[in-house]
């Protein structure tokens, strides 16, 4: 099973792919995994809110980075004016 981080943002999302089984024996997967978590932080610290999503299970907020997560959807933070 891979696992996936999305951003949303104004050309889209962007994302980041890794298989958790490989984390910490196959390099690519560490560096993706590292990359992902980067960018949870930075949309985080931005205001953005982030969920787990399951395929099986209601959507769950997510206040820290789970490298084990299915998928993960962030959401900046909306600006009005």
């Amino acid at each position: 099973m891979m696992s996936v981080l999305r951003i949303l943002n104004g050309s889209g999302d962007t994302s980041v792919s890794w298989d958790p089984e490989q984390v910490g024996t196959d390099p690519e997967a560490s560096a993706a995994v590292a990359e992902a978590e980067r960018l949870f932080a930075r949309a985080r610290a931005a205001g953005a809110v982030a969920f787990r999503i399951s395929a099986d299970r209601p959507a769950t907020r997510l206040d820290t980075f789970d490298p084990e997560a299915e998928e993960i959807l962030v959401i900046p933070a909306m600006v009005g004016g």
